[in-house]
């Protein structure tokens, strides 16, 4: 018997369980692995992208007034030189300013994405997202029914998204405080 083929995309990312294969596009993720599907909506870190801007551009700022002052101190020697440092000092602390600000405004402008994450017992995570949140939960359901109905087969066509994790919120945050057992779960 031959091994299975990854689906075709066709106009969307298809989803669909095959042979005890959960296939997301071209990756395919044995349904024995998947330790938890669940729908959650994914939210812009927003404060955290303002205070990363904030840290930047005092860093930005801090470093180029030190650069300011040890090139007057080259203006002792030659004026051209000096001024020519400072301009130069001065146009690179604004294009990483500049930079900063459209990075914060990506984070700030982003839309939170209601998604279907399946995770597996190891480090993978697959995110889909549909337009029609009842229609990922629907397919929450049709997995998990997957994982305990080995002739289970199904094939849908979602939307698939590219974020970043470190623009995004993703998931439970656990903090463990000390002893054994005590676990906090934060949303």
């Amino acid at each position: 018997m031959s091994p299975p083929q990854a689906p075709p995309l066709l106009g969307g990312v298809d989803l669909r369980v095959s042979r005890r294969l959960l296939w997301i596009g071209s990756a395919a993720y044995p349904l024995h692995n998947i330790a938890r599907v669940h729908t959650l909506t994914l939210h812009p870190k927003r404060k955290e992208a303002v205070l990363r801007f904030l840290r930047n551009g005092a860093i930005i700022m801090a470093t180029a007034i030190a650069l300011t002052i040890l090139s007057s101190v080259t203006a002792l020697a030659s004026t051209d030189t000096a001024g020519g440092l400072i301009l130069f000092v001065w146009l690179g602390a604004g294009a990483m300013l500049v930079y900063s600000l459209v990075e914060m405004a990506s984070v700030l402008n982003a839309p939170a994405h209601y998604v279907l994450a399946v995770e597996t017992s190891g480090p993978s995570t697959a995110v889909v997202t549909s337009r029609d949140p009842a229609h990922l939960n629907h397919l929450v359901g049709q997995i998990a029914h997957a994982i305990d109905h080995p002739e289970a087969e199904f094939q849908v066509t979602v939307e698939s998204i590219t974020v970043s994790p470190n623009h995004y919120y993703f998931g439970d945050n656990v903090n463990m405080y000390g002893g054994s057992g005590n676990v906090g779960i934060t949303t």
